[in-house]
């Protein structure tokens, strides 16, 4: 071959190489780059708008009707009987026994008793039906609440859902787009914002006690092992069998997302989930059902799932779900911030800086570190100075009334006195939104090798309008 063609080839070949190998890292960077999973966000329909600090007409009276009569509905019938303006018009659920027995409730109570619906499943869309009733409080299995809550809203109800309140990222969607255009509010049913260590420290919170909160951390480990045979049809198991993720998300993240202001001047940006495969249940299928080991093995939510969320302003946000291990119960609640640290499990505890505890008459002030728990008699006075107004106000009628030691109580008392006095609700569509998602969104995480994944902002660029997560009260003016 010519020396001339062999250098023109070799010259050639060096260019192809200067242009084809950076390309190839490049190539190579941007498949290793994790680049966060996106879901779609619908745009808004025209001529609707937000519902953020959405407040109905004040209600004088707050007429309701209950779907789903099972384990968590008559609890909510019996404390709606101790608050004050309501009328409860209808109950229903598909066995008419269960119907019966709220009814005694009510005459025990000495209320009248309700209009009845049973025998169907689709009883409840009669209940929805009825023009005498402005809230549908529903608390059915997981996989209907997403319809019920959609259907009483376009029949002109506001809603109160169970958590929680969709089970995928389509029934978000709709629920969201459903409150919007009809303009009723859809709340769901998280309870352990009102736990009274929860309502305590998030007034700290907002009080700067703690500084600037960086991170939360929440859970549900709760061992379910004597619950799985008393969920009609095995719904809760049959949920869990085919879905990776956090499935329970809402009682572990409410309470963070509320002292991190979700949606009220910060977001939920990107979210890492990951599992452990899972072991304990697939054992009590075979031990307890006789399920063969081949087709009990064939469970996809992982006996823990660790989720990490991070926000638009730099926080962090640490989830798990366990409903199978023996570990003692626990929603992990905690939070850290530049001056203190907050955890009620396993035993309650606060770590503060010295400069932030100005307890009055407090004991012992100087022994106050942030290197470990403040002593248990400070703790105590800390949450007596610090009890949230809420809490002050109903803490003796919510531990008499009972419901989770009290907390669902003011959680049924507070809904009521919003809709009653025209404010916004305590927690809107959005935190449905943003607290139920981490099951779907997480899933996709896992099952994408634990990839990054965007968490939606289901406000549709409305979540830096307000600044601060507060409660409505009426003012002692009104």
């Amino acid at each position: 071959m010519n020396i001339n063609v062999v250098s023109l080839i070799l010259n050639t070949m060096k260019k192809v190489y200067k242009i084809f190998i950076p390309a190839v890292l490049v190539f190579l960077a941007a498949c290793t780059t994790s680049i966060p999973i996106e879901t779609k966000i619908p745009p808004r329909p025209a001529g609707q708008e937000d519902m953020l600090a959405f407040a109905a007409p004040a209600l004088d009276t707050v007429r309701v009707g209950f779907i789903g009569l099972g384990m968590r509905g008559p609890g909510a019938v019996r404390r709606f009987t101790h608050i004050p303006g309501i009328q409860i018009v209808a109950l229903c659920d598909k066995h008419e026994e269960r119907v019966d027995s709220s009814q005694n409730i009510l005459i025990n109570a000495g209320f009248p008793q309700a209009a009845a619906y049973s025998g169907s499943d689709h009883a409840w869309k009669e209940l929805c039906d009825r023009e005498d009733i402005d809230l549908v409080y529903i608390a059915t299995d997981w996989q209907t609440h997403a319809q019920m809550a959609v259907y009483a809203m376009e029949q002109g109800k506001h809603v109160a859902v169970e958590v929680p309140g969709a089970m995928d990222l389509d029934e978000i969607w709709n629920i969201i787009n459903t409150s919007e255009k009809t303009r009723k509010h859809c709340m769901m049913l998280e309870n352990c914002v009102y736990d009274f260590f929860e309502l305590t420290t998030l007034y700290m919170a907002q009080q700067g006690l703690f500084g600037e909160i960086l991170h939360g951390e929440g859970a549900y480990i709760h061992n379910l092992e004597d619950f799985w045979d008393h969920y009609e049809g095995d719904w809760r198991m049959e949920f869990n069998r085919k879905f990776s993720g956090d499935v329970y998300a809402t009682h572990g993240l409410g309470p963070v997302c509320q002292a991190l202001d979700i949606h009220r001047g910060d977001k939920m940006d990107i979210l890492v989930a990951m599992d452990t495969k899972s072991v304990n249940i697939p054992e009590f299928l075979i031990q307890k059902r006789g399920v063969p080991p081949e087709e009990a093995y064939t469970f996809e939510n992982g006996q823990n799932t660790m989720t990490i969320i991070r926000t638009q302003n730099g926080k962090t946000i640490h989830i798990q779900h366990d409903v199978s291990s023996p570990r003692p119960y626990s929603r992990m609640y905690q939070l850290s911030g530049t001056k203190g640290f907050a955890t009620k499990y396993p035993v309650p505890g606060y770590a503060l800086e010295i400069p932030q505890a100005t307890l009055e008459g407090t004991p012992n002030l100087e022994n106050l570190s942030a290197h470990r728990f403040v002593p248990e008699e400070i703790r105590r006075a800390l949450m007596e100075q610090y009890k949230h107004p809420i809490q002050a106000e109903l803490e003796e009628q919510a531990k008499m009334v009972g419901g989770h030691g009290g907390m669902d109580f003011i959680m049924d008392y507070r809904l009521v006195y919003c809709l009653r006095n025209g404010l916004p609700l305590d927690m809107d569509v959005y935190d449905l939104a943003e607290w139920s998602c981490i099951g779907a969104l997480g899933r996709i995480s896992i099952e994408n090798g634990n990839a990054p994944v965007r968490v939606p902002d289901f406000t549709r660029g409305g979540w830096n309008k307000i600044q601060g997560y507060r409660h409505a009260m009426v003012s002692p003016t009104s």
